[in-house]
C-alpha cells in the first residue's frame, strides 16, 4: 500500500468584519455555510464526497452552539449525508480542524474533507461561554492554587512577555503601525483577492476587503491609547488583535483522490506539532511549537520563506522573532491580526488561507504558521507549494 499524503486544494475566507461592523448581524451558521458553498463553486467537487467538515469554534453558545460544524452543512445545501464536527482549541481551534483533517487522511480514514472555522464575536461575545448561564466556573481550586492567580488573563500575559523580552513600547507600536502597512499594500494590490469569498449584506451591499485597516497608523497615533490592562503597562487596544468577525475553510484531499476528482493540489501538508507552555503568560507556547515542528520536519528556520505568526498581541510575533532568529521581513507580510482581525475560531483558517495564497502567488516553497492559544498552548504548521 503506497503511503498516503493531505494536500489543500483550495483554501477561501471572508474579509474579516470589523467589531459591530458589516458582519455583525451575519448569523454564523450562515457565514460558515457561505465559505463551504465558496469551496465547492471554487473546485466544481460533489459535496456528497466530502467525507467530514471540522470545524474550530471557541464560544460553543447560543449561535454558535449544538455543533455548528453540521449546522453549517445543513445551512450550506449539502446532503444530509455529510457530518460536521466541532472543536476548540481556543485560538488555535481551525488550524487545529486542519492537523485532523490532514492527520485522518494520512491515516485513511478520509478522502476528501473540509477544515475550517467561525466566530462572530460581535453576537457572540468573547467570555459567552462563562457567563450564559452561571453553570459554575471552568478552573478547578486546584488550578488556581497550582498558580496562584484567580484567573487567567491574556492581556498580562502579554504584559509578562513584554516584560521577559525587554521589548519597549515603542517597539511594539512600530510592529503594529507595520501590520496595518502591509495589509494596505496588499489590499491596495490586490493581493488578497483571490483568498476572498466577499459577503452580501442584507441592505444590498458587498463586503469585499478587511474591515479592520486604519490606514495611516502610526508610532505617533499608537502613542496616545491607554494601557489596557496595567496603569504603567505596554499593551493597549492598538497592539493587540482586533474583536472580528468571520470563517474560513480549507478543502483537504490525498495526491491520489486528487488526480482522480481533476483537481490541483497548492500545498502539502508538510509537519504539524504542538506545544504546552506556561498557562499564566499563556502566549509564548509558538516558540517551542516552532522548534518541535521544524525538528520533525528535518528543517531549519532559514529553509521557510513565509511565516505567519498570530498577532494575538504585538509581543507574541516580536518575542518569537528574538527566540527563532526568523527573518522579520518574511514574517506576516500581507499583515496579521493587529490590522486585519481576530475572529477566535475562524482565525486559525484564516491565517492559513493566507499563506496557502501567499505560497502559491510568490512561489515560496515552505510556509510555517504558529498562533498562541488559551491555556499556554500552541499549534505549528509547516506547508510544502506543490
Amino acid at each position: 500500500m503506497s503511503a498516503r499524503d493531505a494536500v489543500i486544494v483550495e483554501a477561501v475566507r471572508t474579509p474579516v468584519g470589523r467589531r459591530r461592523g458589516s458582519l455583525a448581524d451575519q448569523h454564523p451558521v450562515e457565514l460558515s455555510a457561505h465559505v463551504l458553498r465558496a469551496l465547492v463553486e471554487r473546485t466544481g467537487v460533489d459535496p456528497a464526497a466530502v467525507d467530514d467538515v471540522i470545524w474550530g469554534c471557541v464560544q460553543q453558545v447560543g449561535a454558535q452552539s449544538l455543533n455548528i460544524a453540521r449546522n453549517a452543512v445543513l445551512a450550506a445545501g449539502w446532503p444530509e449525508t455529510v457530518p460536521g464536527v466541532t472543536l476548540d482549541r481556543q485560538c488555535g481551534s481551525s488550524q487545529q480542524a486542519v492537523h485532523f483533517a490532514a492527520a485522518g487522511l494520512i491515516a485513511g480514514h478520509y478522502d476528501l474533507v473540509v477544515a475550517g472555522g467561525v466566530e462572530v464575536m460581535s453576537s457572540v461575545p468573547l467570555g459567552s461561554s462563562l457567563t450564559t448561564p452561571d453553570y459554575g466556573f471552568p478552573y478547578s481550586r486546584s488550578i488556581l492554587d497550582r498558580y496562584g492567580v484567580e484567573m487567567f488573563n491574556q492581556g498580562i500575559g502579554a504584559e509578562m512577555m513584554a516584560q521577559k523580552w525587554s521589548l519597549s513600547r515603542a517597539e511594539l507600536d512600530e510592529f503594529s503601525a507595520l501590520s496595518h502597512e502591509r495589509l494596505a499594500a496588499a489590499i491596495d494590490a490586490g493581493r488578497l483577492d483571490g483568498q476572498l469569498a466577499p459577503v452580501t449584506l442584507a441592505d444590498g451591499s458587498v463586503l469585499a476587503a478587511d474591515e479592520g485597516l486604519r490606514r495611516g497608523t502610526s508610532v505617533e497615533t499608537l502613542a496616545g491609547l491607554a494601557p489596557a490592562f496595567a496603569a504603567d503597562g505596554v499593551i493597549h487596544a492598538g497592539n493587540s488583535s482586533q474583536i472580528s468577525d468571520g470563517a474560513a475553510a480549507l478543502l483537504l484531499t490525498t495526491s491520489e483522490k486528487a488526480t482522480e476528482l481533476g483537481l490541483t493540489p497548492i500545498a502539502r501538508f508538510h509537519s504539524g506539532a504542538l506545544a504546552g507552555d506556561d498557562p499564566v503568560m499563556m502566549l509564548a507556547a509558538p516558540i517551542p511549537a516552532t522548534e518541535k515542528v521544524l525538528r520533525r520536519a528535518g528543517l531549519t528556520i532559514g529553509d521557510i520563506g513565509a511565516f505567519e505568526v498570530n498577532e494575538a498581541f504585538a509581543p507574541v510575533p516580536l518575542a518569537w522573532l528574538k527566540e527563532t532568529g526568523a527573518d522579520p521581513a518574511l514574517l506576516n507580510p500581507n499583515g496579521g491580526a493587529i490590522a486585519i482581525g481576530h475572529p477566535l475560531g475562524a482565525s486559525g483558517a484564516r491565517i492559513m488561507t493566507q499563506l496557502v495564497h501567499h505560497l502559491r502567488d510568490t512561489g515560496t516553497r515552505y510556509g510555517l504558521q504558529t498562533m498562541c492559544e488559551g491555556g499556554g498552548m500552541a499549534n505549528a504548521t509547516i506547508l510544502e507549494l506543490l
